[in-house]
């Protein structure tokens, strides 16, 4: 794992300037290469072949590819093996390399080749052509900014601000996206002029042109010869097969356990593989609404873990700041800063491991799939009664103190259900209301933008070939929303302490055959998951089996009712960014209803906090 970052002209110094800003993704080395042409940057977090025959950039036999690479390839081996056999020559035992002699054997179909995780740059002095790529699911990242046929590209956005010619703009369409969506859609970011190379994309360079491509979607072919009991026992299978690639490391190696099903079935997975001490971490909290501890506990001495428990009493301002650092831009993930903290406190005993992220997105896991059908028939009841009567009535309900609970998820149910049709199961994880934007967004702001609010989501699911509600809602899940919320605060978050993260229930291979499924193996009635259930009956204790989804999301609305409350306050009204493009009044009227347990506004004040704080960080 580590930190890539390059430009397509000669300027070592600028390189070494964009690297060291990303020293905290790479501690262990720093690598670059320049000719006339192009100049990369690499920054090494050494895990597989820990010697310097694998420093980056690398290059082949006769020094006319370079590569910079971000990220793991799990059939590493195997590739190898085919390639040596074409007559390929290998100077170290990294798995990067196999991309180098992969693109000099396929061009840029190399990429169909590789199964793992990963973003890199290829300079080909033959062609004089640089070639970036990301991941199929998306779990590394990689920014660019491009103009007056000038390429500056990087792991992280804080790289690309080194270069003084990348603007520190504001873009008020990324702004309004974000505000609704928690996190802003892939190609854009925060930044006016700095994009994300969407997930299974490739770009390319050549005579100051630049040529975005996709060379992978999600498919939903149907599998029509399994049964539903061989399709559970065939994905265990792999799931198995892809647990087993990601265990391949030349240094220690741990597992987040957070007691759900998803983290709770990679331990055993695991255990499978690994006989000797097996390190979990997990995170508890003292409002047990918010905590699952006795659950990770459970699994932890079902398959006698080596367990840690990192107990979080209360969040400092400090560390809500530090994640938007290493965020880059604004993602309120409730989960963010916890994560970075169990991060931190993992990394102190491992240097890799592995999480359950994708499971939920996979296997339709999120309420957001059961709100949608349960919608279904709420939708049948007559206009007029929904939103004249249902709406004002569940409105009227005061917040309850727990995460969840009937009223709370009864609020968010009729919430959701108001939004436009468009939004399909996403407009459960919307926190943008038209009231609400009618009220926030000052006139010059609105100017500046569409106010549709899910019109990148029907563009998204124009390129769906699932024929059934809920793989087209899986689809959506996978392409859009979980790529740029959950996969990019993962990787932020763990390379903030240089701890490579690996997420086995993304192997491409099984999410694939996951979506040759039918949607109804998937979501059962309103039972989630019902597939995984099945197929980890007998492997875990039944109560784990068959729990609901919790999460180990931080308990913001409390921490914004006391803890937070002043630095809140003091942070919103102080914010240039929001008194030029919001009105302070409804935002000081959001305060107050949510202090006094009116209402609880915490999703668009903890939205509102994280933007004020880039913007004094990265504009300001």
């Amino acid at each position: 794992m580590c930190g890539i970052c390059g430009i397509n002209w000669r300027d070592a110094e600028l390189t070494r300037a964009m690297t060291s800003a990303m020293t905290h993704r790479g501690p262990d080395q720093e690598g670059i290469f320049h000719d006339d042409h192009v100049s990369l940057g690499h920054r090494r977090l050494s895990i597989i072949d820990l010697s310097d025959h694998a420093r980056q950039p690398m290059h082949n036999e006769d020094g006319t590819v370079h590569l910079v690479c971000n990220g793991e390839i799990y059939n590493f081996q195997a590739l190898r093996d085919q390639l040596k056999a074409k007559g390929h020559e290998f100077s170290s035992h990294s798995d990067s390399e196999v991309i180098v002699h992969a693109y000099e054997e396929y061009g840029t179909e190399c990429l169909r080749h590789l199964r793992g995780m990963f973003a890199f740059a290829i300079w080909d002095a033959n062609t004089r052509t640089l070639l970036i790529a990301r991941d199929r699911i998306g779990i590394k990242p990689l920014y660019y900014h491009y103009a007056d046929k000038r390429l500056t590209f990087a792991s992280e956005i804080k790289a690309l601000l080194v270069n003084s010619a990348v603007p520190r703009e504001l873009d008020h369409q990324a702004m309004a996206d974000y505000l609704g969506f928690e996190f802003v859609p892939a190609p854009d970011t925060m930044f006016a002029g700095i994009h994300k190379l969407p997930a299974g994309h490739f770009a390319l360079l050549r005579q100051g042109q630049l040529v975005v491509e996709p060379y992978w979607d999600l498919r939903f072919t149907p599998q029509t010869t399994l049964s539903y009991q061989a399709a559970a026992e065939r994905q265990m299978e792999l799931l198995d097969d892809a647990v087993s690639s990601h265990l391949v490391s030349d240094v220690p190696l741990g597992v987040f356990l957070s007691g759900g099903l998803d983290s709770s079935a990679l331990v055993a997975m695991m255990r499978r593989h690994h006989a000797g001490n097996l390190k979990t971490f997990t995170i508890g909290y003292r409002d047990r609404s918010f905590s699952e501890v006795e659950y990770a506990k459970q699994v932890a001495d079902y398959f006698g873990t080596d367990h840690t428990v990192l107990h979080i009493d209360g969040i400092k301002p400090e560390y809500v700041e530090q994640a938007l650092w290493h965020l880059d831009e604004p993602m309120t993930d409730l989960s963010a800063v916890p994560l970075m903290l169990v991060c931190r406190a993992a990394r102190q005993h491992v240097t890799v491991c592995l999480s359950g992220e994708g499971g939920d997105e996979s296997y339709a896991g999120y309420d957001r799939f059961k709100a949608s059908r349960i919608n279904r028939y709420y939708a049948c009841l007559p206009r007029i009664l929904r939103h004249g009567l249902v709406q004002r009535l569940v409105n009227r309900l005061p917040d309850q103190p727990r995460k969840k609970g009937a009223l709370n998820l009864l609020k968010r149910f009729i919430e959701g259900s108001c939004l436009p049709s468009d939004g399909e199961h996403l407009r459960w994880q919307y926190f943008l209301n038209p009231a609400l934007r009618t009220a926030l967004f000052n006139r010059r702001f609105k100017d500046r933008i569409d106010e549709r609010p899910f019109r990148q989501i029907a563009a998204m699911a124009r390129n769906c070939t699932a024929t059934d509600t809920v793989n087209r809602e899986i689809y959506l899940d996978m392409r859009f929303m979980m790529t740029d919320s959950v996969l990019m605060k993962v990787d932020k978050m763990s390379m903030a302490s240089a701890l490579e993260v690996r997420v086995p229930l993304l192997d491409h291979v099984l999410v694939e055959f996951i979506a040759s499924l039918p949607g109804n193996w998937k979501l059962r009635g309103l039972k989630t998951k019902a597939m995984l259930r099945t197929g980890l009956t007998g492997l875990l204790p039944d109560n784990i089996v068959h729990r609901g989804k919790q999460g180990y999301s931080l308990p913001v609305k409390h921490l914004l009712r006391n803890e937070l409350k002043d630095y809140m306050v003091e942070l919103l009204n102080d914010s240039s960014m929001l008194r030029e493009n919001f009105n302070m009044e409804y935002i000081n009227t959001l305060i107050k209803e949510h202090t006094g347990m009116v209402h609880n506004h915490n999703h668009i004040l903890w939205a509102l906090i994280n933007a004020a704080i880039w913007h004094n960080r990265f504009i300001r």
